[in-house]
C-alpha cells in the first residue's frame, strides 16, 4: 500500500468550501502588490507623499492603495506603478 503524503482536501478546497476562496485571494494578490509597490518605494526613497504627487492624487488615496484590506481597481494599480516607473503585469493561473 502506498503511503499518502497529504490526506484531505487542499487549502484551496476548504476556502472554497467555506465560500471564501475568491475573497482570500484578492486580499492575498494585493497584499503582494502592496509589498512589491513599497519595496521599491524604499528602494527609489519615495514616501507616500511623493507617490501621491507622482500619482496626481492625495496622500489619504495612497494610504488607501497600500491598505490590504481596502479595495483598489486595476486602473489604480497600474497608476501607482507608472508612479514608479514599472508596468503592472497581470496573469492567469
Amino acid at each position: 500500500m502506498k503511503n499518502k503524503k497529504h490526506l484531505g482536501s487542499s487549502f484551496d478546497d476548504f476556502l472554497h468550501e467555506e465560500g471564501i476562496l475568491e475573497e482570500v485571494t484578492e486580499v492575498a494578490a494585493k497584499r503582494v502588490f502592496v509589498f512589491q509597490l513599497e519595496k521599491e518605494m524604499q528602494k527609489q526613497k519615495i514616501d507616500k507623499m511623493e507617490l501621491a504627487e507622482r500619482m496626481e492624487t492625495s496622500r489619504s488615496a495612497v494610504d488607501r492603495i497600500l491598505d490590504p484590506e481596502s479595495p483598489s481597481t486595476l486602473r489604480t494599480f497600474a497608476k501607482a506603478a507608472r508612479a514608479i516607473g514599472k508596468h503592472l503585469k497581470i496573469s492567469l493561473a
